[in-house]
């Protein structure tokens, strides 16, 4: 497939980023919900493409910080997945789908034992095969996943795109020059979803007021909710970038240099990377942005192009076969 090429009134990271975060003309895919109950009691959905394709085997996808089934980049891959007859499944993070969980924790992202149940769930299921896609945060979870489960793990192919694969330093990108704008929205959604369950279990949510960045709130809710002992010990732990060189299943990442989320730099190097792993790294594309053409009014996007290339073979193999990575 062609590289990746922004034409030029999107060269710009933030047109990039904000053209693609818009939401699709075009409207949300039909989708049916199916709630789990999650081991510990708590529970999350999944939101599932109907009517139901032909083929046996699903595309699972992985949203990002505080998005959804209904976030643009979702809606695109769903419709991606339609087009081609393919099965797809939404997994939501505890408390993404509309509705507070009921326990005090949330997710984060290297929280991985939900997605875990949710792949033993769709392997009973469908044992013809699951492929997965994560964006950003979703897509941090996906690779420090299957880092943690090495050839165990069971999906046919996988992709990530835009990932922060190190938090402290995303974090450091969050919180400095035009980069604070994504920060005060993604945090304004974060301590909106905290308030409404902090509020609901009869608690003071005057305090998070004062959480103006990522590690201030990662410090205050993050770390002590998830067994951390501060933010810096979350970013450390939960990073997936030590986990790269333990992949075992053909694996796509997507990534732009010039991604407003990330610092400079911050891609792993080729030697970080297993030999399954096959790393795309752009000037160009902003985060979870790669629009190729069209106009500003009505963007074509290259991304959904490329992870259908991609994910094609390993959709449509006969069983026990292994294409190469388009």
């Amino acid at each position: 497939m062609t590289p990746f090429r922004a034409p030029i009134w999107a060269r710009n990271p933030h047109a990039q980023t904000v053209l693609g975060a818009l939401q699709d003309r075009a409207g949300g895919e039909v989708l049916t919900r199916e709630r789990v109950t999650l081991p510990d009691g708590d529970f999350l959905d999944l939101d599932w493409l109907i009517p139901s394709p032909r083929t046996g085997r699903v595309v699972l996808a992985l949203h990002g910080l505080e998005g959804s089934s209904r976030s643009p980049y979702i809606t695109r891959l769903l419709r991606y997945c339609r087009a081609a007859g393919w099965k797809a499944v939404v997994m939501h993070f505890r408390g993404c789908s509309g509705e507070p969980n009921r326990l005090p924790r949330g997710y984060h992202a290297g929280e991985t034992q939900d997605l875990q149940t949710i792949v033993d769930l769709l392997m009973s299921r469908h044992p013809e095969g699951v492929c997965a896609v994560g964006y950003s945060l979703g897509g941090s979870v996906l690779l420090k996943w299957l880092g943690e489960r090495g050839d165990q793990a069971p999906l046919k192919a996988a992709a990530a795109v835009s990932v922060p694969f190190e938090l402290a330093s995303a974090a450091q990108r969050l919180d400095s020059g035009p980069s604070r704008l994504y920060q005060w929205v993604l945090l304004r959604w974060l301590r909106r979803s905290q308030a409404r369950k902090v509020r609901g279990q009869g608690g003071d949510v005057r305090f998070l007021k004062a959480l103006r960045n990522f590690r201030a709130f990662d410090g205050a809710i993050t770390a002590p909710l998830h067994g951390f002992r501060d933010a810096d010990d979350y970013y450390r732990r939960a990073s997936c970038r030590p986990y790269l060189r333990h992949i075992t299943v053909p694996t796509l990442l997507v990534q732009a240099e010039d991604d407003p989320f990330l610092m400079p730099g911050s891609t792993p190097a080729a030697d970080e990377l297993a030999g399954a792993v096959r790393l795309e790294l752009y000037p160009q594309g902003g985060h979870v942005g790669f629009i190729a053409g069209g106009t500003p009014w009505a963007p074509r996007f290259w991304l959904d192009d490329r992870l259908g290339a991609f994910l094609r073979p390993y959709m449509q193999e006969p069983r026990g076969l292994h294409p190469q990575a388009s």
